[in-house]
């Protein structure tokens, strides 16, 4: 795939929740230009054409950002500031998909632009109707910036 043309750019770093992400947006015909990074230090290399994403042209912003909070390296909220923060990615939508229900996390993800906090089902049908109706309304039912 070509990295310049990616719709979707899913930052989680359990292998379990990514499978069942890109598995249900496949059968949504909406993951076939998903990239998928392991954590938030990674996301930003691949946002702001760095490290291992430095090829990148900078003209391929995703349409959509899938975000989890608890990662590795960079969290998720550190991740979302400096997204919304740069004047390059602030509009790309991103959707804050997480396990964690703590108020501090609501909080600060709201205070640095989250456009949708969703906390992650833990059963595996609700998980990918949820899932679904996500990639579906901000990738086909939204109108973004292109």
């Amino acid at each position: 795939m070509d990295l310049n043309d990616v719709e979707i750019l899913l930052v989680e770093d359990s292998p379990e929740d990514a499978e069942m992400t890109i598995r249900t947006l496949r059968k949504k015909n909406l993951a076939n230009k998903l990239v998928h990074v392991e954590d938030g230090a990674a996301a930003l290399d691949f946002l702001f054409n760095r490290g291992e994403y430095a090829g990148r042209t900078g003209h391929g912003r995703p349409k959509l950002i899938l975000l989890d909070i608890k990662m590795p390296k960079i969290d998720g909220i550190e991740v979302l500031r400096q997204v919304k923060a740069n004047e390059a990615t602030k509009m790309i939508p991103v959707v804050m998909m997480t396990s964690s229900n703590e108020d501090k996390d609501i909080v600060a993800s709201y205070q640095f632009g989250v456009n949708s906090y969703v906390v992650k089902p833990v059963n595996f049908d609700d998980f990918s109707k949820a899932i679904g109706e996500l990639g579906l309304y901000w990738l086909i039912t939204n109108r973004g910036i292109d």
